[in-house]
């Protein structure tokens, strides 16, 4: 199984659909906030949403949407990545709601060799997340700086670091 791309797989306009999808418990987003220290009453209190919003319930805190969509293009996009370079956009289309099944897709728009290392090139993809009736909830784009595939050879191959079993 491959995990991430090497820079010369990339090829501009190429699409990748992450699978599979996930759907975003009342657990996961109270989790989520609570770690943050995000505790907006929208995404904690149902009587406050109920009550006080013009969605009539708690809304998924944005920053876990992004979160859940960049984890999820990890084995598409960045499993080889040397670094992340810039999110240099991230918008919140439309709001997610506790039930909701989330899936996304990256979408390749440039790729630009490294002009100070010939291993290694950067590139640039927008990431959309939608929900399970096609709504777009999250677009964002970005920057991975990823290694040529002799990066990669020079480093282990495709599972670098993995140690053998001992008997």
């Amino acid at each position: 199984m491959q995990f991430g791309r090497y820079f010369e797989e990339f090829e501009i306009g190429a699409v990748y659909k992450h699978w599979p999808g996930k759907t975003v418990t009342e657990y996961d987003d109270h989790l989520f906030c609570l770690i943050t220290m995000n505790h907006h009453p929208l995404h904690m209190d149902a009587h406050y949403a109920a009550e006080t919003t013009d969605f009539g319930k708690n809304v998924v805190v944005g920053n876990y949407i992004y979160s859940l969509l960049l984890g999820m293009s990890v084995p598409d996009v960045s499993g080889k990545a040397i670094a992340n370079l810039e999110v240099e956009s991230l918008k919140h289309v439309k709001p997610t709601f506790h039930g909701d099944t989330i899936y996304g897709e990256t979408e390749v728009l440039d790729k630009t060799p490294s002009k100070s290392k010939d291993d290694r090139g950067v590139v640039y993809v927008e990431t959309r997340g939608y929900k399970q009736d096609g709504t777009i909830v999250c677009v964002f784009r970005r920057k991975v700086m990823v290694p040529k595939r002799s990066y990669g050879e020079a480093r282990g191959g495709e599972q670098p670091g993995r140690p053998e079993p001992v008997a």
